[in-house]
């Protein structure tokens, strides 16, 4: 039981910690909410299933942990917001090391973001609020 709460809690705080990672380019986003995930798989069903149809973040957990993909939208915002906050924090810092830095840690994860694929198109499914989303047929 305690160890049930440990984890319910590590997934949590993690999550957090996955969110700041959305607005600060230093934090990773992706190990943080994948840290999640495997907390809440092994603690709370409602809570992996709460996040894993999560409106934000359901999408890019299926995909990531199904097809180890992430959607063209998802690498751009990725890429834009990465580079816009990067690019802020190389004019405030004066420290030639901490640019550099920068830079390279800049470097790294747009590497990894390209090489990550992109997920297939999904088959037609309705959701539980009964939209249904298809992926265009191909002619």
């Amino acid at each position: 039981m305690l160890k049930k709460h440990l984890l319910i809690i590590g997934g949590t705080l993690s999550l957090g910690l996955g969110v700041l990672g959305m607005f600060l380019p230093v934090l990773p986003t992706t190990p943080f909410l994948l840290l999640t995930v495997y907390c809440y798989v092994r603690s709370s069903p409602r809570l992996y299933e709460w996040i894993i149809r999560h409106r934000i973040f359901g999408e890019y957990l299926r995909n990531y942990l199904e097809y180890h993909a992430i959607s063209v939208r998802a690498k751009v915002i990725s890429l834009v917001g990465l580079w816009a906050s990067l690019t802020v924090s190389f004019i405030l810092v004066e420290s030639l090391v901490v640019r550099i830095v920068l830079i390279l840690v800049g470097l790294g994860v747009s590497l990894h973001l390209f090489l990550l694929k992109t997920p297939p198109n999904p088959p037609c499914e309705t959701d539980a609020r009964s939209r249904e989303t298809c992926a265009p047929e191909k002619p």
